[in-house]
């Protein structure tokens, strides 16, 4: 008999948290192991489910408290015979918590960043009181995040384990193009510096922008190519302070869903957030081969174990250019491929380290789970 996992997640755009749901819910699958994604709406998750063989049902709901979603997921875990619900995201959580309880499924809840109850919430004390009854065990993507969460009670300690989250390190390669130089009109003596990851304000591109400029005011020869999903007040805002530092080597690309490519055109890779729950930009140019610099932002500081590895900056503007000239430093004395970084990301951050996590905690919750299933 297949047992069956449903997968749910609030947000239908790309993002970290969306990688990792789409990931699991495919390469859970097995012989006997079937996956049901239920998401809110078209756009990037859907395409990317179907890509994998997977048709998302889709449910769309509004409202902080919506009935309607919660009686349909119990007839999604009826008609399915769902085993297990595996949710990602404070909002599917809640719903998760509460399908949970009035179907007597158990269900695993991942948080993958910083979230804020508002004092003023409706039924704030409602949704806490169905999380910690009818959660059965909740996951976080990181320590520092799990101490964090902790402190607004959205979780129980004993039921709670950290799952780093995984890539499929085969796609990703230390080889070097330069046909993303070529597009953007970059010298070929210039070091590109790239950043990944949609842009809201806790990417901070600010601080990358205010960087920038202090390496031009030293006659650093660099560029800066920023990937991500643009937020358009927000990049109003960014596009503005370039114009005020008459700035003309920063270059917004959108979103690109060919991340190891992207990667492969970097001179090195920087991460400027000022909260990051994990950090999957990270490990994705860490398997690249590429010197990455972060700021302590939460996740990165458990990503990258020394020097060899990756540097870690104070978040701001100064700490994060000194960082970069560094790196430029090195490089003068000839292309630089961070071994110990692949090795680190081969060793820990792996898709098949983390759905056999995973695994376990499924087994933990449910006694049912199928115990012969391997990656």
């Amino acid at each position: 008999m297949t047992y069956k996992i449903l997968h749910l997640i609030d947000t239908t755009g790309p993002g970290g948290a969306e990688e990792v749901f789409i990931a699991l819910a495919d390469h859970i699958r097995s012989d006997n192991i079937d996956s049901v994604v239920v998401i809110r709406g078209e756009g990037y998750v859907a395409q990317q489910l179907r890509k994998k063989g997977l048709e998302p049902i889709i449910i769309d709901s509004k409202g902080s408290f919506n009935f309607k979603l919660i009686t349909m997921l119990c007839k999604v875990v009826k008609q399915h015979k769902i085993k297990l619900i595996q949710s990602h995201l404070l909002g599917s959580n809640v719903y998760a918590s509460i399908v949970g309880l009035i179907m007597r499924v158990p269900v695993v809840a991942t948080y993958h960043g910083m979230v804020d109850v508002s004092p003023n919430e409706r039924f704030k004390g409602l949704k806490l009181w169905f999380m910690r009854t009818g959660i059965a065990h909740f996951v976080a993507v990181s320590h520092s995040l799990a101490e964090k969460i902790e402190q607004q009670s959205l979780l129980i300690p004993n039921k709670t384990s950290v799952v780093y989250n995984g890539i499929d390190t085969d796609k990703y390669s230390s080889d070097r193009k330069d046909t993303l130089r070529a597009k953007l009109g970059i010298p070929p003596t210039t070091f590109i510096f790239g950043a990944l990851g949609n842009i809201r304000p806790a990417k901070r591109y600010d601080l990358l922008i205010e960087a920038a400029n202090l390496l031009k005011q030293q006659n650093i020869n660099c560029a800066f190519v920023i990937a991500g999903d643009p937020k358009a007040k927000l990049r109003q805002k960014l596009d503005k302070q370039i114009a005020y530092y008459d700035l003309d080597n920063i270059h917004f690309v959108g979103f690109v869903e060919n991340t190891p490519d992207y990667l492969s055109n970097l001179g090195a890779f920087v991460l400027t957030s000022d909260a990051e729950g994990f950090s999957i930009s990270t490990i994705e140019a860490m398997a690249s081969g590429l010197p990455v610099l972060c700021t302590k932002c939460g996740g990165p500081e458990e990503i990258i174990q020394n020097n060899d590895q990756g540097t870690l900056v104070e978040v701001n503007a100064k700490s994060i250019a000194n960082g970069m000239k560094n790196i430029i430093k090195q490089h003068e004395s000839g292309r630089m491929v961070i071994t110990s970084a692949i090795s680190r990301v081969h060793a820990d951050f792996s898709l098949k380290a983390m759905t056999n996590a995973y695994k376990a905690i499924y087994r933990k919750v449910d006694n049912c789970f199928p115990e012969s299933n391997e990656f």
